[in-house]
């Protein structure tokens, strides 16, 4: 079991890996195309991508003797695995074009650690599910507010418009966490993202045509950042996502995944040099350390496991 859960751990550390640096390609690919012609871009890329693992790794599954639940459950013909698939796609693609459109007017880092209120979020939307929220979910959410507050606050008092359209992103980034727990244990994950990114393309599509003017020729200009989000971010990241929550604790899984925020200030500034004040370095520690609170395991709940 512990193995196990190393390997489970290692797969999300990457998939966060991945994605903090992917906020560094986002900002540099809207130099060249829109949001939607960015996302439509990857999430095809995406696509293509897991094609030819998924074909692997059907032909490694026929060696070995034949399961029925095997067969229900990494079948294409899975009803869970199909509905799963386009609800996954549908909420992936109204977080990631909220995201695509405010990392265009914020920094890296801002945009990585205003994502990251999802750890947040996911607990206070599961009191609407299930489970009633602690005090110390309360304090996190204080703590965070107050690190947002610092963070992403003009002298004005207002947010910034990139800053409004991350934190929106971030709630439906939550919704996309929420329903990657219920479908997960049910299916192929693997399969269950290649179905997300084909129908996170197909709707980017649409909104690229309505919204923007895509131009080959400009996304040729910016396949370097493309070819990153499409390939690893999309393909390579969230898939691990998917297949590394399956039997995973959701508090374990929850930390480690919110480390992309911190990645992606150290993306942001090795590699495109931004720097953040003191006010909101001080932001973030806040946030972080809200971050952390909120998926620390109860003292209580552990000893009566045992």
């Amino acid at each position: 079991m512990n193995k196990f859960i190393l390997r489970q751990s290692l797969l999300l550390l990457i998939a966060t890996i991945v994605w903090g640096v992917a906020f560094v390609a986002q900002s540099v690919g809207m130099d060249y195309v829109g949001p939607f012609t960015f996302l439509a871009s990857r999430s095809y890329l995406g696509f293509v991508v897991l094609l030819p693992v998924i074909s692997v790794m059907d032909r490694a599954r026929k060696k070995t003797p034949a399961d029925e639940n095997d067969e229900r459950q990494y079948g294409w013909n899975n009803k869970i695995l199909i509905t799963g698939g386009i609800v996954c796609g549908t909420v992936l693609m109204v977080a990631s074009s909220l995201q695509q459109i405010g990392i265009q007017y914020t920094s890296v880092g801002k945009a990585g650690f205003v994502t990251t209120m999802y750890i947040i979020f996911v607990p206070l939307i599961s009191i609407f599910l299930k489970k009633r929220a602690g005090l110390k979910v309360w304090i996190s959410v204080v703590l965070a507010v107050a690190g947002l507050y610092l963070l992403c606050m003009t002298e004005s008092i207002q947010f910034q418009y990139g800053d409004l359209m991350v934190l929106l992103c971030a709630v439906a980034f939550s919704f996309h966490i929420l329903v990657i727990d219920h479908f997960s244990p049910k299916i192929d994950g693997v399969k269950m993202s290649c179905i997300q990114f084909l129908v996170c393309a197909l709707l980017s599509t649409v909104f690229m045509f309505i919204f923007e003017k895509p131009s080959f020729a400009d996304i040729l200009q910016a396949w370097k950042p493309i070819l990153y989000a499409g390939v690893m971010s999309s393909g390579v990241g969230y898939t691990l996502q998917i297949v590394g929550q399956r039997g995973m604790n959701a508090t374990v899984a929850a930390l480690i995944m919110s480390l992309e925020s911190v990645v992606s200030v150290l993306a942001g500034f090795l590699l495109l040099e931004e720097i953040l004040t003191a006010r909101e370095l001080f932001g973030c520690l806040l946030m972080f350390i809200a971050i952390v609170l909120t998926q620390l395991p109860e003292k209580q709940a552990q000893s009566s496991e045992e």
